[in-house]
C-alpha cells in the first residue's frame, strides 16, 4: 500500500482513467483491426501508468503494465495477430492490474499472483499463433522476454518517440527487481503450465471492470476545473468582499442612530432644564430621519447586491460540479462485450449523448442502476442471433445508451431491439403474489402494468424463471432515480423492444419549491411538478369510482384530487372542508411523468429558492417526505416527495392514469518556480520537494499551458519534463529563449530521456541543465537550482 496518503489519492484517480482508456482502446481495436492509430495512445497510456506505478514502488503493476506494453508494441508492428485469443489475455491482464492498483490505494489484499500473471501475458505470442504453427505453442518461453532486449528497443524507437516517455522514477535501488529470482519462478510457472495445459497457459474468464456495487460504492473523487471558472469564482468572492465591507459601514450607521434615540431620551428626561425642548428635539429627529432613510437605502442596495452575487456564485459553483455523462457511458463498452459473449448474443452498444453534463452526484447515484438496465437487456431482453434471425432480425442486436437535457430534466435513456415485455406474464407474476387482484390488473392500462416490474415484490430469484422478460432488483432503480429528484418511464413493443426512461432531477443542491400552508404547518412542493394552480367551488368536484375528481376546463379529462392533509394523515376530518366552506378551494395540480393529479391546500404563501438537506441516517426513507429546509424565518419546512404523492394517491384509486489564476499569485521572499509536468504523480513529488525547500511553486500540465502561465506571472526557474504533450519540453524551451526577456531564465529539463544525442538537443534549445529521472538525485536538482537563480 502506498504510505503517503495525497500521492496515493492522485495515483488512484490517474490509474483508473489509464486503465479505463486502455480498456475503451482495446474494445475499438477488437472491431478495427485495420486502423493503426489508437495504437499511439494505447502506448502513452500503458508507458504512463508504467512510469507511475515505478515512481511510487507499485513494483507488481509497473511488471504486467511493462508486458502489456510489450504486447501492444508487437501487435502494431504486425508480430502478432490480435485474435480473439490474445484479447482475453489483454483483458484479464488489465483486470489484474485493476486489483493490483486497488491494493495499492487501500491495502486490501487483491489475491493475484503476479507471476502467473505476467507468465499469462507472456503467452499471447503462442496464442495468437496457435492453430498456424502448432510447435510455436511448445517453444520455450525465455523468462528475459519480459523485458526489452536491445533488438526491441531499436524497433520500438519509432514507437516511442511519438509518445509519453517514463513519466515517473524512484531510486533505482529502491525499485529494482531481482531478475534471476523472478526467471527462476517463472520457469517453475511455466514448467508448472505446460504439465497440467499441455503447452497452452489457462485462459481466466474476463470481469468486468466496472466494481461491485454491493461493497464498493461508486465515488467521484476529483473533477478537473478549467481555470476561467475558477477565475470567476475569484472575482464573485471579491465582490462579497466588498459587499461586506459596504455592510461593516452600516453597523457604524445603527450605532449612530441609537445614539441619537438616546440622546432623545435623555433630553427628554432632563427637559425641566431645557429652555426650549421642542426645538432641540426636533433637530435630534431631523438627524434622526436622515440617518435612517439613508441606512435603508444603502441597506436595499446592499440585499439586491447580495441577492446577484449569491445567484450568480451558486450557478458557477453548481457549473464546477458538471461533468459528461461520457464519465459512467464509457464504463459500459467492456461489460457489454463479456455480458454478450457469456450469453452467446451478439450486441453492438450504441452510445448518444455523452457530453450532455450532470451534476455529479447523478453520476455517482446512476452508475449502478445503469450497470443493472443493461445486464437485464442482455440476460432477458435480447434474443441469440439464432432467434433473432428467426424473427426476422438482424443477428447483432443493439443496445442504445442515450443521455440528453430538456428543460427541467437530464434525461437517460437504455433502449434494446429485444423481444420487450410480456404483459400478460407480468400479470400473472403480480396475481402470484398477491400484489393485485384479478379486477384490478384487468383495470389497469400498459403503462400501469410495466410499472409493476419495480415493485419489490418483483426482485426476487423466483420472477425469472416465471417471467422472461425483466424484474430482477428494478426495485433498486427506481429507488436511485427517486433520490435524485426524478421518475422512470417504460416504454415497450412486443418483439421490437423496450425503453427505460429516467428523468431526473438538474440541480440537486439547491431547488425551487412552492410553500402552502395546511393546518397551521408550511411545507414545500418542488417547482418542476407544478402544473399549475386553482380555485375549485366544492360544487365542482364529482366522484369517480367513490373517489374525489374534477375536469380541467381545457381538458376533458378528470384528474383525481386528494386533500393534502389527508394524505400526509395530519387532518382526519380535512374531507369535510368542501362542505363546511362555500368558497373556493385552493387546489395545486402536480404532474409526475405523465400523469396529473390535484391537492388541496388552505392556502399559497410564496415560491422561493431553497437549499434541500437530506434527511437523517435516522430518517432514511419517510413517506412522502423528500427532505428538509430552514427558511429565512428560521422555520424548519418539510419538503414533499411529489413522486411518493402520486403513489399515495393510486393506492386510494386503481382509476387513476489545481492551478491558481493569476490574481492569487502573490510577491513574497520565495523564489517562484514554474513546474511542467504532465504526470500528475511525478508532478506532485517534485512539487513537495521544491517546497520543502523553501520555493514557491506553480505547476503546469503540459508545455503550452506551462508557456501560457509563463506569459501572465513573473518566474525565477522554470523546471520541465520533455515528452509532453500539446507541447513538449524542448519546443517549450526553444519558445521561451525566444522572447529577449527570458534570455537568462533559468531553464532545467528533467527527463527520462537520458543518452548524450537528448542532452545535446536540451542544450540547443537553451536549457541550462538536464537532469535524467534515471538518476535522479533531490539534492541535485536543489543544489543546480540554486546555483542558477
Amino acid at each position: 500500500m502506498i504510505e503517503d496518503e495525497e500521492l496515493r489519492n492522485l495515483y488512484q484517480v490517474a490509474s483508473e482513467e489509464h486503465l479505463q482508456k486502455l480498456n475503451n482502446g482495446l474494445l475499438y481495436l477488437e472491431t478495427h483491426l485495420e486502423d493503426k492509430t489508437p495504437f499511439e495512445e494505447l502506448l502513452r497510456e500503458a508507458h504512463s501508468l508504467k512510469g507511475d506505478s515505478r515512481m511510487l514502488g507499485v513494483n507488481d503493476v509497473e511488471t504486467l503494465t511493462h508486458q502489456i506494453e510489450h504486447i501492444l508494441g508487437t501487435i502494431y508492428r504486425s508480430e502478432i495477430e490480435l485474435s480473439p485469443e490474445v484479447s482475453e489475455i489483454l483483458y484479464a491482464g488489465l483486470d489484474n492490474l485493476a486489483k493490483l492498483v486497488r491494493e495499492a490505494v487501500t491495502g486490501e489484499p487483491s489475491g493475484v499472483n503476479t507471476f502467473q500473471a505476467l507468465a499469462h501475458l507472456m503467452g499471447a505470442s503462442t496464442a495468437s499463433n496457435e492453430g498456424e504453427n502448432m510447435s510455436k505453442t511448445e517453444e520455450k518461453i525465455e523468462p528475459e522476454s519480459i523485458y526489452s532486449t536491445e533488438r526491441e528497443i531499436e524497433i520500438e524507437t519509432k514507437i516511442e518517440a511519438e509518445i509519453e516517455p517514463e513519466s515517473s522514477y524512484l531510486n533505482e535501488e529502491k525499485i529494482k527487481l531481482d531478475t534471476e529470482l523472478m526467471s527462476q519462478d517463472l520457469e517453475e510457472i511455466r514448467d508448472n503450465s505446460t504439465e497440467n495445459t499441455n503447452g497452452k497457459f489457462p485462459i481466466p474468464s474476463s470481469q468486468s471492470p466496472v466494481p461491485n456495487s454491493q461493497f464498493e460504492p461508486y465515488r467521484i473523487e476529483t473533477i478537473r476545473v478549467e481555470t476561467r471558472y475558477l477565475d470567476a469564482l475569484m472575482t464573485e468572492t471579491g465582490e462579497l468582499t466588498v459587499t461586506k465591507i459596504r455592510i461593516a459601514h452600516q453597523i457604524a450607521q445603527i450605532e449612530e442612530i441609537a445614539a441619537l434615540w438616546s440622546e432623545i431620551q435623555s433630553k427628554k428626561a432632563k427637559k425641566s432644564q431645557i429652555i426650549d425642548l421642542d426645538l432641540v428635539t426636533q433637530k435630534i429627529e431631523q438627524r434622526l430621519e436622515a440617518s435612517l432613510k439613508q441606512l435603508l437605502s444603502s441597506a436595499q442596495e446592499n440585499v439586491a447586491r447580495l441577492d446577484l452575487i449569491s445567484t450568480d456564485l451558486e450557478e458557477k459553483v453548481r457549473t464546477l460540479r458538471l461533468l459528461p455523462l461520457a464519465n459512467i457511458f464509457n464504463l459500459y463498452p467492456r461489460t457489454v462485450r463479456d455480458l454478450a459473449k457469456e450469453f452467446g448474443k451478439e450486441i453492438e452498444l450504441i452510445i448518444e449523448g455523452g457530453e450532455t453534463t450532470a451534476d455529479k452526484r447523478i453520476l455517482e447515484e446512476m452508475k449502478d442502476p445503469l450497470l443493472h438496465l443493461i445486464r437485464n437487456a442482455i440476460d432477458h431482453g435480447i434474443e441469440t442471433p439464432c432467434d433473432r434471425q428467426k424473427l426476422g432480425k438482424p443477428p447483432v442486436a443493439q443496445l442504445r445508451l442515450r443521455g440528453y437535457q430538456t428543460a427541467n430534466h437530464i434525461v437517460i435513456e437504455v433502449t434494446d431491439d429485444g423481444k420487450g415485455l410480456d404483459t400478460q406474464k407480468i400479470k400473472e407474476t403480480a396475481l402470484h403474489r398477491g400484489l393485485y387482484c384479478s379486477e384490478e390488473l384487468a383495470a389497469m392500462t400498459p403503462n400501469q402494468i410495466y410499472a409493476l416490474i419495480f415493485a419489490p415484490g418483483f426482485s426476487t430469484r423466483t420472477f425469472i424463471t416465471e417471467v422472461s422478460g425483466r424484474g430482477v432488483g428494478l426495485d433498486v432503480v427506481r429507488h436511485h432515480v427517486e433520490q435524485l429528484k426524478g421518475n422512470i418511464e417504460v416504454e415497450s413493443t412486443p418483439n421490437q423492444g423496450t425503453t427505460f426512461r429516467m428523468l431526473l432531477g438538474k440541480t440537486l443542491a439547491t431547488a425551487p419549491v412552492l410553500l402552502v400552508e395546511v393546518d397551521g404547518i408550511t411545507y414545500g412542493i418542488p417547482l418542476e411538478f407544478v402544473e399549475r394552480n386553482l380555485l375549485v367551488f366544492p360544487e365542482e368536484i364529482f366522484t369517480i369510482a367513490g373517489k374525489d375528481a374534477i375536469a380541467l376546463q381545457d381538458d376533458e379529462q378528470a384528474i383525481p384530487v386528494v386533500w393534502l392533509a389527508d394524505l400526509l394523515e395530519i387532518s382526519p376530518n380535512s374531507n369535510q372542508k368542501k362542505s363546511s366552506h362555500q368558497e373556493r378551494l385552493v387546489c395545486i395540480i402536480l404532474q409526475v411523468g405523465k400523469k396529473q393529479f390535484g391537492l388541496f391546500v388552505d392556502q399559497l404563501i410564496d415560491t422561493q429558492d431553497v437549499v434541500l438537506k437530506p434527511q437523517s441516517k435516522f430518517l432514511k426513507r419517510v413517506r412522502n417526505v423528500a427532505g428538509a429546509t430552514i427558511l429565512g424565518t428560521g422555520e424548519v419546512c418539510i419538503i414533499l416527495n411529489c413522486i411518493d404523492l402520486l403513489k399515495s394517491v393510486e393506492k386510494r384509486s386503481l382509476s387513476l392514469a489545481n492551478i491558481e489564476p493569476k490574481s492569487t499569485l502573490t510577491k513574497s521572499d520565495k523564489p517562484i518556480i514554474l513546474l511542467v509536468e504532465d504526470s500528475i504523480a511525478v508532478r506532485t513529488q517534485e512539487k513537495r520537494i521544491l517546497e520543502a525547500a523553501g520555493y514557491q511553486v506553480i505547476t503546469a500540465v503540459d508545455g503550452l499551458d506551462g508557456y501560457n502561465k509563463l506569459r501572465v506571472s513573473n518566474f525565477d526557474a522554470v523546471i520541465s519534463d520533455v515528452q509532453m504533450p500539446n507541447l513538449d519540453g524542448l519546443s517549450l524551451t526553444t519558445r521561451i529563449r525566444q522572447h529577449q526577456e527570458y534570455n537568462e531564465l533559468p531553464i532545467i529539463l528533467v527527463t527520462s530521456l537520458a543518452t548524450d544525442e537528448d542532452k545535446r538537443k536540451g542544450a540547443e534549445a537553451g536549457a541550462n541543465a538536464y537532469i535524467t529521472k534515471g538518476d535522479f538525485n533531490q539534492q541535485f536538482l536543489l543544489e543546480t537550482l540554486k546555483r542558477l537563480i
